[in-house]
């Protein structure tokens, strides 16, 4: 054993410890006082406050070292508090306090700044040098909604510099001038709201005297209570401190032990949650009687449902009832949901926005590998050598996981590959950027991996150990047309070639996609050749590779887990099989229905035709986001009962005939699952809105109602029924989550699974499955008379439909949705920046404001879909996924033009 020693004393060290670390695990996270060292940044050694005497005999000659950057060594005598060490730390604050505009001895305004504690730490009690006229008066820059800044109180410590590089990777803020004259600039020296910044945050986490501060750090100061909990919007599963007293909720902050986020958010995160209590909340239970909402209690609504629930069941058949579950709720209330439609209702017309959006990766995934989800963990980033990001925008849409891929994309000697139809940011710091026409991705991969087997790139033993099907599947991918491969998809083949060699050499390479490559007619088969690129080049079973799908959703991957799909019961067991299906019927107590249910758009059909009565949705606004919205529409006015449980008066909640009103993720406890298959505790933070109800509880309560016995909703028992009947699940339990969760499959003793497929697939060998390009019927029947191809994005500020970012600041930071068009086609129609332009499809037409830009291809057009009033799903078609059915929201055929009368004026005045 290795050691050191701390006024003589031995202490055990550690390989890679600074003098710091080994101190503060000693002797506590106080032991030497700090102020440009924080836990998420790396060593700096600016401010010399931390520093220490260091000899390498007991009571030898001692040299002064800055504890936070200095390596520990065996042998080493450290005196962290020796007289010389308390003079030098007390001159150092003295003299930062002299040029500091406020009394931080007896200061009550700032309340959580450090060099005040610092200052009481070091034991000053006055200052000896005269302070005068303070040089670094700067005027406070109020323009963010969120953020402040008052750069008078700065003291250089650089923390949120490094903040913004080390953490968000942005390289907004920077330190201008020089000696006295030195001083923090965003950008070149604007505001926050003119400079480049993502509102991330860090910067006002990092400083130590609130410089840089939240609007929300002065209520936050009061707080009495601290709840960490789960972020509710990406699938990335950011964990957050959220500070509370007297039940209002005062400000969030992300923690530093947390495995997923390590003190990093993104501006939904930490500053999006005012909607938790907005006045448009729906704060009680709802009945529409002559085309009205009157409000009722839950004995009544739950009363009016089971009646008619039961009618419609006896008279029709339980498959003339369908639900949709939501991503949005906890793995418990997905499950819960389930087993109603189920074991009480008795169908499998189950769905929800995991399907919809994610569908293709579980099956492509579970075609090629056995198991649908990521193979591996995000912090794996740090041990690849190359990532190869396909439909997705992370910097956008999973700002923290796009923070660390932005950050290893930048570093010299690693190889990015970004296979996207827009320049999105990740793709300009991109070794590869490779523009493919939207729709082709089945192109682009067959030509990277002919290049790969013709170059003799591929993993041979381990294609012969572990996989199955490669010599048909070799010969399928030698013989494509590339001349046709290359003209399709509109890129040079010899970028196409580099970038596959480039894959193939790197001793360790990562994928990942997003909804850029399942929201398409061959999007599980483009899954699939994202596995088989993986197995061809033996990137699976090990750190740093891997086929890992960035989820949309705060809980996408746990609402699928939970069986909330109309062919897979909870845990993904195939109901039409009989013995799995004598399992269900065994451990629900009732006889759950063998035959596939409705997914979503058959369960439209379905209204359409008249054979569903009754639709059940779950926080899922499917009038904005679902496709082909005339369609949903009307298949909602042709059923006769839609309950819709939702936050909102949401474009569905409209044609709802009843509404029941949920409860936020701040509200309730439970359960989510990340992208990386983490199960992280809910806890809840505040009591529901009003007469509001947790979902969980909403649908007991019903189930009840309706003749099946099923415990209130708890979190802690619930899991204790899904871990008996979900085999990943089984060693999961409320108490041993803990901080920072468990990633499954789980053992019975706890042991979790950080990387799958170590040494076999769930169905023995990895499966190589050739598919062929074939191009989506939307272009071959509509290209002609609508010649672009409209594909759509999200942006940063909001999420998905808006029903909750629109109803926070986020709103005064993008203000409405726009299209990305390029130069050359603005040109050709007239249309200038800010324009309104009129999208035209075969479904129909919106306008929707222009931002032209050279980040689209031309004929290729690109728009965000967050506000009710554009509608873009108007023009969106029925085209789905040929095997998951998920939409076609990425190839849209439409025509422009410049937008005429009200649209025209208005873009005119602005």
């Amino acid at each position: 054993m290795k050691t050191a020693f701390i006024n003589n004393i031995p202490f055990e060290l550690q390989e890679g410890e600074t003098i710091l670390s080994f101190l503060r695990r000693h002797k506590g996270e106080q032991s030497v006082p700090t102020l440009c060292d924080a836990p998420n940044l790396d060593p700096f050694g600016s401010c010399r406050v931390c520093s220490v005497d260091v000899a390498m005999e007991e009571n030898g000659k001692a040299r002064t070292l800055a504890s936070c950057h200095t390596p520990i060594a065996e042998g080493q005598y450290i005196y962290p508090d020796s007289k010389s060490i308390q003079s030098l730390r007390k001159n150092i604050i003295e003299l930062v306090l002299t040029d500091h505009p406020l009394d931080c001895l007896t200061c009550e305004v700032n309340g959580n700044c450090e060099l005040q504690t610092v200052a009481a730490q070091v034991g000053i009690r006055d200052v000896r040098y005269p302070s005068g006229e303070n040089h670094l008066f700067r005027e406070k820059d109020l323009s963010h909604p969120y953020m402040t800044s008052d750069l008078s109180k700065c003291i250089n410590c650089y923390r949120c510099v490094r903040a913004c590089d080390e953490v968000q990777g942005e390289f907004v803020l920077s330190m201008s001038g020089r000696g006295f004259d030195s001083h923090i600039i965003k950008g070149i020296d604007q505001s926050f709201m003119d400079s480049d910044c993502v509102s991330c945050g860090a910067c006002s986490q990092a400083c130590p005297t609130s410089a840089i501060s939240d609007i929300f750090q002065s209520k936050a100061i009061a707080a009495t209570d601290v709840t960490r909990t789960i972020c509710t919007y990406c699938g990335v599963g950011c964990n957050l401190d959220v500070s509370t007293r007297s039940g209002e909720i005062l400000s969030i902050q992300a923690p530093y032990d947390a495995e997923v986020n390590q003190g990093h958010t993104c501006l939904k995160g930490r500053y999006a949650f005012k909607f938790y209590d907005h006045p448009e909340r729906l704060d009680a239970p709802m009945i529409k009687r002559d085309g009205v909402f009157e409000k009722v209690s839950w004995d009544e609504v739950y009363d009016f449902i089971a009646t008619k629930l039961q009618t419609y069941k006896d008279e029709f058949g339980p498959d003339s009832i369908a639900g949709i579950s939501s991503a949005r709720c906890t793995n418990e209330e997905n499950y819960l949901m389930q087993k109603f439609i189920r074991a009480v209702i008795g169908t499998n017309n189950i769905d929800g926005c995991a399907r919809v959006c994610h569908s293709p990766t579980a099956l492509g995934m579970q075609r090629t590998f056995g198991t649908g989800a990521a193979t591996n963990s995000i912090d794996d980033i740090k041990d690849t050598n190359c990532i190869l990001v396909i439909g997705a925008n992370p910097t956008d849409a999973h700002p923290v996981t796009g923070a660390k891929m932005k950050q290893f994309a930048m570093k010299t000697g690693n190889i990015s590959i970004v296979i996207d139809p827009r320049r999105t940011e990740l793709a300009k710091y991109a070794t590869y950027h490779i523009p493919l026409r939207p729709g082709t991705n089945v192109a682009v991969l067959n030509m990277m991996m002919y290049y790969i087997i013709e170059a003799g790139l591929v993993d041979a033993s381990f294609i012969e150990s572990r996989t199955e099907g490669f010599d048909d599947f070799k010969n399928e991918i030698l013989s494509i047309d590339l001349d046709h491969i290359e003209t399709v998809c509109g890129v040079d083949r010899n970028l196409i070639k580099e970038a596959a060699i480039a894959y193939a050499k790197a001793p360790n390479a990562m994928s990942f996609h997003g909804l850029g490559v399942t929201e398409h007619s061959q999007g599980t088969f483009t899954v699939m050749q994202i596995a088989d690129l993986a197995l061809l080049t033996g990137n699976i079973g090990r750190r740093g590779v891997g086929v890992n799908p960035l989820r949309g959703q705060n809980n996408v991957q746990g609402s699928a887990d939970m069986g909330v799909q109309p062919h897979q019961g909870a845990g993904y067991l195939d109901l039409t099989i009989p013995e799995v299906n004598q399992r269900y019927n065994t451990f629900y107590g009732v006889n759950v229905p063998s035959h596939i249910g409705f997914k979503i758009p058959e369960m439209f059909e379905a209204a359409l035709d008249g054979k569903l009565k009754a639709l059940w949705v779950i926080g899922e606004d499917i009038v904005q986001t679902d496709p082909n919205t005339k369609k949903v529409i009307k298949a909602l006015q042709n059923t006769d009962l839609v309950i819709v449980q939702e936050l909102f008066m949401t474009e569905t909640a409209k044609y709802a005939d009843v509404l029941l009103p949920g409860a936020s993720f701040l509200e309730k406890s439970g359960t989510f699952t990340n992208g990386e298959r983490r199960v992280q505790a809910v806890r809840q933070v505040v009591k529901p809105i009003g007469n509001a109800k947790a979902d969980g509880q909403i649908i007991v309560d019903i189930m009840n109602r309706m003749g099946y016995p099923q415990p209130d909703y708890d979190p802690k028992t619930m899991l204790e029924e899904i871990s008996q009947i979900v085999p990943f699940f089984a060693g999961i339990t409320w108490e041993n989550l803990g901080k920072n969760g468990k990633q499954w499959p789980v053992a019975k003793d706890g042991t979790d699974t950080q990387i799958l497929h170590q040494k076999e697939f769930k169905i023995g060998k990895g499966q190589f499955i050739f598919k062929k390009w074939r191009e989506t019927s939307e272009l071959v029947d509509n290209a002609k008379d609508y010649p672009y191809i409209l594909t759509t994005n999200r942006e940063l500020e909001h999420y998905n439909c808006g029903a909750m970012t629109r109803r926070t600041g986020n709103e005064q930071l993008l203000g409405d949705d726009y299209l990305m068009i390029h130069p050359i086609d603005a040109e050709k129609h007239f249309i200038s920046e800010g324009d309104y332009v009129c999208l035209e499809s075969p479904r129909g037409k919106v306008d929707v404001k222009a931002r032209i830009t050279d980040e689209v291809k031309e004929g290729v057009l690109s728009t965000t879909f967050h506000f009710p009033e554009i509608m873009i799903n108007n023009i969106t078609g029925d085209v789905h996924d040929s095997e998951a059915k998920c939409p076609e929201y990425k190839v849209v055929a439409v025509r422009i033009r410049k937008s005429k009368g009200k649209f025209k004026q208005l873009a005119t005045q602005e």
